[in-house]
């Protein structure tokens, strides 16, 4: 059985191969994909490939590299030992961006009535800005300031509405995508850089400035003004991981202020602090089922596989008006 994937070879290259599925083993399952999501900036970084040395960058990127890590997809052939899962099951997976897939059981997790395949392929990013908005530890009444409203910073703001955050400050120098941004419940736009924000930051909070301070750039000129505009004591989280560190300060006030820098990675959706992958998931899920979250108006725009390679050009040269970007596989 052969699958159509989705490949970089190299640097700034994308393909779209037809490769040869391998036998299904015990313990697995087959699936056919549905629905994939594309993480826009992390993918985008993945393309370009400049990775300062000795980053995870550097490690995780080896080309040719499968890009992709959120999809919803169907179960067509279940492997001896199976239990739980059968034939016609919908569920999510972080795989890669390709047509069909074996994986272990234990890493399809099913979909519930009432949520789509476009909302479950948002599963894996949810997950990680779930473990962002409860790393800030926020308390009720806090004021938060997020730089960056791609597809994580407008997931950000939704978890922030939900966990009580009195201002939710967007900064972002796209107005496109501040538009999203008050549609996700934000109080307050910017649309400026973070290092011009502080004033109005410090207006919006009648002089005290912010709580909470989310860096989800990736970009390493960001994080010394988003430092800038943390109060004392106050917490700065890194929820977009530039590829180039060696070019990141802290700011000039971060010992001074007594101003906490967390970070956060993929790697701790599994289990953060006892909440497992799975008690995160169920609260995704409820929050969407309960319209406590929404994810319609980020969905905005849908390409067959086999037209990845504009996709990523796209992507590369103006993302500005991109969130959701969605491979349909039911289009092959």
């Amino acid at each position: 059985m052969n699958t159509k994937n989705i490949i970089f070879p190299a640097a700034q290259v994308v393909e779209v191969r037809e490769e040869e599925l391998a036998p299904l083993q015990p313990g697995e399952v087959r699936c056919k994909a549905r629905k994939s999501l594309i993480s826009t900036g992390t993918e985008t970084l993945c393309l370009r490939g400049i990775f300062d040395t000795n980053t995870n960058w550097e490690s995780w990127v080896q080309y040719p590299f499968n890009p992709g890590y959120s999809m919803a997809a169907e179960i067509i052939e279940v492997g001896e030992g199976v239990e739980g899962l059968k034939v016609g099951d919908r569920i999510t997976s972080n795989m890669s961006h390709r047509q069909y897939f074996n994986t272990h059981a234990s890493n399809a997790k099913l979909i519930p009535d009432g949520i789509s395949d476009e909302q479950a392929s948002w599963l894996t990013l949810g997950q990680i800005t779930q473990v962002g908005t409860r790393r800030a530890e926020l308390k009720l009444g806090e004021s938060v300031a997020i730089i960056g409203q791609g597809l994580l910073g407008q997931l950000v703001v939704q978890y922030m509405r939900a966990a009580g955050a009195r201002h939710i400050i967007v900064i972002d120098q796209a107005e496109s995508r501040l538009e999203f941004s008050r549609k996700s419940g934000a109080t307050h736009t910017i649309c400026a850089g973070a290092d011009v924000a502080a004033e109005e930051v410090r207006r919006i909070t009648g002089g005290s400035m912010c709580d909470v301070v989310y860096d989800i750039t990736g970009h390493p000129a960001v994080l010394a003004p988003a430092t800038l505009l943390a109060k004392e004591m106050g917490r700065v989280v890194l929820l977009g991981d530039t590829t180039q560190p060696s070019q990141q300060v802290i700011g000039p006030r971060v010992v001074s202020n007594s101003v906490a820098i967390l970070g956060v990675h993929a790697s701790m959706t599994r289990n953060y602090n006892g909440v497992t992958g799975d008690q995160m998931t169920a609260v995704f899920y409820d929050y969407l089922l309960q319209g406590r979250m929404n994810l319609e108006h980020l969905m905005t725009h849908t390409y067959s596989p086999l037209e990845a390679p504009a996709a990523y050009d796209f992507l590369m040269k103006d993302r500005t008006s991109a969130i959701g970007v969605m491979f349909d596989w039911d289009l092959l």
